[in-house]
């Protein structure tokens, strides 16, 4: 008899030492700045979450009955199935915690959560989403429903103990009741500058990069490899070119011309409005930069196969392959080809804005598929970015273009012949310090014409084409109100609100009896010795 009870006063106390031990110190109200997903229309198609509103239980994603309840998930949790899971139950929200260290997260939550983001970016939903930094009352409340959600498989016994012990219902609220607006005043900023040739109207080598972000949350889109590392080597080109022009007798018979462009998540709109008004001085062969930081580099372009050796790819190709086999033999290159399908209402790569106008060119990435979700994502941050690998790259397209353009290729090999070295080398300092500017803030597109701070930094672009280039223009292309290529709308950013919800009264109620109750028996167990020894010697001394 005394070992049962010994057990079950253990029992009793490892209950409620768990009991205890699950009540987090998060605050009872709690307010935070919460980013809202994408909303927008590209022409006809719609994209995006149409909701901002949430009143709504949080609850853990792996709990059975998400039911307008507000579903709480960390990078782990929004995979594909869950999401899905989640519209399919008609879940109020999604409210999503990022870490502040993206450094520390596995490759392979990385890449799921990649392929999620861009699952829900592909379709318009009702059910809002929001995204927020995580933080100490955030990462509370999460192990609370998470808690909750393991503990509805266990007995009545527990469940209200445990409502006894901690409050684990929270509550999640965005109230603002304007409605979802269009912003009917777009602009896309299109940066030029062009370094001059030698000679009498000489042909034009075009080297653009967009400089735009994107990803689930616009205030969230830092883009460091897609595609700031590209604008890091274009600017860094701009440099290189310019020092190598700024002696006369080192000029080519080519001009260069060098192009930032917005609008490169949407349809590559600031290169389309940029090919429309200015075709009287437009390229007559054309690279675009997607230089992120891998070891593989493919060209993209759109020459069929069986007449590729016979096209101006072709030419710029061989001293490329030759800068690569040379001096990066570990760097894995091929060609990707895609034809053009005038039908299709979107286009894969900048350079088919081009051949649409029949200007050649072609997209240098290490993505073999233009349809990657690596080339939109919150998660695409500067922990992601190699400036090794970045200088690498910067390296190949200097001496591959310097071959072409000098035509040096029959003049030796490019370990023998290196034109960007000594004063003209590539500074791994100035990639650093053009990615530290880059990823300062967020770069989506509807943010880069009206907040401060991305003014700023396209302010601070332009200046970088004003040092080292001429001619240098600062295009700005308004939608059309009456049919525009693309609408944005607002409540980007958003406060919400997180707070606990006290117990029913009756779970309160039943709860109290039920510690009474236990109380009693708990009393009984501790002092079974004495009371029996006391019952023992009463009825000895009736005895006698």
């Amino acid at each position: 008899m005394p070992l049962k009870s010994s057990r079950v006063a253990a029992l009793l106390l490892l209950s409620a030492h768990l009991l205890h031990a699950s009540a987090l110190p998060a605050a009872s109200s709690y307010e935070f700045t919460a980013y809202r997903m994408q909303q927008y229309n590209l022409h006809q198609d719609k994209r995006g979450c149409r909701g901002a509103i949430v009143v709504a239980e949080a609850r853990a994603a792996d709990d059975s009955i998400l039911t307008r309840r507000c579903v709480i998930m960390k990078l782990p949790d929004f995979t594909v199935e869950r999401y899905l899971e989640a519209r399919r139950q008609n879940a109020a929200a999604i409210l999503i915690l990022l870490p502040h260290n993206i450094s520390g997260v596995p490759e392979e939550v990385i890449q799921g959560f990649m392929e999620s983001e861009s699952e829900a970016l592909k379709k318009e939903t009702l059910m809002p989403i929001y995204v927020v930094p995580e933080d100490e009352q955030l990462l509370c409340m999460y192990s609370e429903v998470k808690l909750a959600a393991a503990t509805k498989s266990a007995s009545i016994l527990v469940r209200v103990l445990r409502s006894m012990v901690t409050a684990t219902a929270f509550q999640i609220l965005v109230s603002n009741n304007a409605p979802i607006k269009p912003i009917t005043n777009n602009s896309i900023i299109t940066l030029e500058g062009v370094l001059p040739g030698v000679g009498e109207d000489p042909p034009t080598i075009a080297i653009t990069a967009h400089y735009d972000s994107f990803g689930l949350a616009p205030w969230l889109a830092y883009g460091a490899d897609s595609n700031g590392s590209g604008v890091a080597i274009l600017l860094e080109l701009a440099r290189l070119f310019q020092r190598l022009y700024s002696d006369p007798r080192n000029k080519a018979p080519y001009h260069l011309l060098f192009s930032l462009t917005g609008g490169g998540k949407y349809n590559f709109l600031g290169t389309k409005r940029w090919l429309e008004e200015n075709m009287d001085h437009a390229a007559s062969e054309f690279i675009t930069s997607h230089l992120q930081t891998s070891c593989s580099f493919r060209i993209h372009h759109y020459t069929p196969p069986k007449f590729i050796n016979k096209s101006w790819i072709f030419f710029l190709l061989a001293p490329l392959l030759q800068v690569i086999s040379s001096r990066f033999p570990w760097v894995r290159f091929g060609t990707v080809h895609k034809k053009i399908n005038l039908q299709e209402s979107t286009v894969a790569w900048e350079h088919e804005r081009y051949g649409m106008r029949h200007i050649p060119g072609f997209t240098v990435s290490h993505l073999e598929d233009p349809r990657s979700e690596r080339r939109g994502s919150i998660l695409d941050t500067g922990a992601q970015v190699d400036i090794r690998k970045i200088k690498r790259n910067a390296v190949i397209i200097a001496e591959s273009l310097a071959r072409y353009m000098y035509n040096l290729s029959d003049k030796g090999s490019p370990k023998e012949i290196q034109v960007f070295r000594g004063s003209l080398d590539v500074v791994d300092s100035r990639l650093s310090a053009l990615m530290a500017m880059l990823t300062s803030v967020p770069r989506a597109t509807q943010l880069m014409d009206k907040e401060p701070q991305q003014m700023l930094l396209i302010n601070s672009l332009e200046q970088e084409f004003k040092r080292y280039l001429q001619q240098v223009y600062r295009h700005t292309f308004r939608t059309d109100r009456k049919d525009p290529d693309i609408t944005f709308f607002d409540q980007m950013k958003q406060p919400m609100i997180m707070y606990r919800v006290k117990p029913a009264a009756f779970d309160l109620f039943l709860g109290g009896c039920i510690a009474g109750y236990l109380g009693i028996v708990y009393y009984a167990i501790q002092n079974f010795g004495k009371l029996y020894t006391r019952l023992k010697a009463a009825v000895k001394t009736k005895q006698q």
